[in-house]
């Protein structure tokens, strides 16, 4: 197949354009290349797609609405797998508009093109952000949504809510996935394990929010990308029993549906870092503060939907997932 990957530079969508070029499948990235995070991070992902010769790489904004159109006409891609986003829970508390302008108009622009150019499946990034309030656990793709605690998790939700309507409206097929604290090798350094690791490494103190007590489906990487191309592969179809006087969130009369993707089995935070700590073979030191604003304590991923759907399993522990992310941080990093 021909696949519109955007967000290519991103540590899972230049490791899902890695696994579909190596199965055969032509990829066409997108990635702006911003300064969020380090640059030369995203530059290093990227030489390794680049590698292919079924791999084309284009640098632009998915909220570039004439861009994107071009680049639907130009390449007519079958499927598209859109991982572009401004993540990030605290910094959609300093810079909202990033988050309007790529994860909403962004995702717009993306939705039409997907619509006028006959692709045959959108599969993009939802979160399990969107569970906000939630206490009930595990979280389930049939529980109420409706309580987002910050701006990212609103405009995740958003995302899920626009693709319904295309998948309804214009009979496009569409797959959210609500990923669950994704980690390993090539990770983002605004997420715990690259931050954590920059520290300890320099003999800094980490900041512990809601005092280590925070539980996390911390999922490995390649579970993850096990998981996006599962479903990239399966279109969903219209349910001809769906229930409009009892709706099911998780899919419809439309051909649309969500899957919650994670680990299946939570881990508390003080255990995470004790476990880096042991790979590195340094005591951390720590700074325990309370929990911020916009943060949730625990999510746990009901995952039973798309085991069923897709035979989707994760198998990778915390234990073997940070010994191969530090493998890979002391030999990038020349540590």
């Amino acid at each position: 197949m021909k696949v519109l990957v955007t967000g290519v530079a991103g540590f899972i969508g230049s490791a899902v354009a890695i696994r579909l070029l190596e199965r055969g499948d032509e990829v066409v990235g997108i990635d702006n290349l911003n300064d969020y995070y380090e640059v030369s991070l995203k530059e290093a992902r990227l030489e390794r797609v680049k590698a292919n010769d079924n791999f084309t790489f284009l640098r632009m904004d998915i909220a570039d609405r004439q861009g994107m159109n071009e680049v639907f006409e130009a390449h007519r891609p079958q499927r598209v797998v859109n991982l572009a986003a401004q993540p990030g829970v605290r910094y959609s508390l300093e810079n909202p508009g990033a988050y309007i302008d790529t994860n909403i108009v962004g995702f717009g622009n993306i939705l039409e093109g997907c619509r006028h150019f006959g692709v045959e499946h959108l599969v993009y990034a939802s979160s399990s952000s969107v569970y906000g309030a939630n206490t009930a656990m595990p979280f389930s793709v049939n529980h109420n949504v409706d309580h987002p605690m910050s701006l990212y998790a609103a405009s995740k939700k958003a995302n899920e809510l626009m693709a319904h309507t295309y998948s309804s409206l214009f009979q496009l097929p569409s797959t959210g996935l609500r990923f669950f604290t994704v980690y390993g090798p090539w990770g983002r350094p605004d997420m715990a394990l690259l931050g954590f690791t920059n520290k300890i490494v320099a003999g800094e103190a980490i900041d512990v929010f809601n005092y280590g007590h925070h539980r996390r489906d911390f999922t490995y990487i390649d579970d993850i990308v096990e998981g996006i191309v599962r479903v990239l592969d399966r279109v969903p179809e219209g349910r001809a029993d769906w229930d409009s006087e009892n709706p099911e969130p998780a899919s419809s009369y439309a051909p649309y549906k969500i899957y919650n993707i994670g680990n299946n089995e939570p881990v508390e935070l003080m255990r995470y870092i004790e476990v880096l700590e042991e790979c590195l073979g340094i005591k951390a030191q720590k700074n325990l503060l309370p929990m911020q604003p916009g943060d949730v304590p625990d999510t746990y991923a009901d995952v039973s939907d798309l085991m069923r759907d897709t035979g989707y399993q994760p198998n990778t522990t915390v234990e073997t997932g940070i010994r191969n992310f530090v493998d890979w941080y002391k030999e990038y990093y020349k540590v």
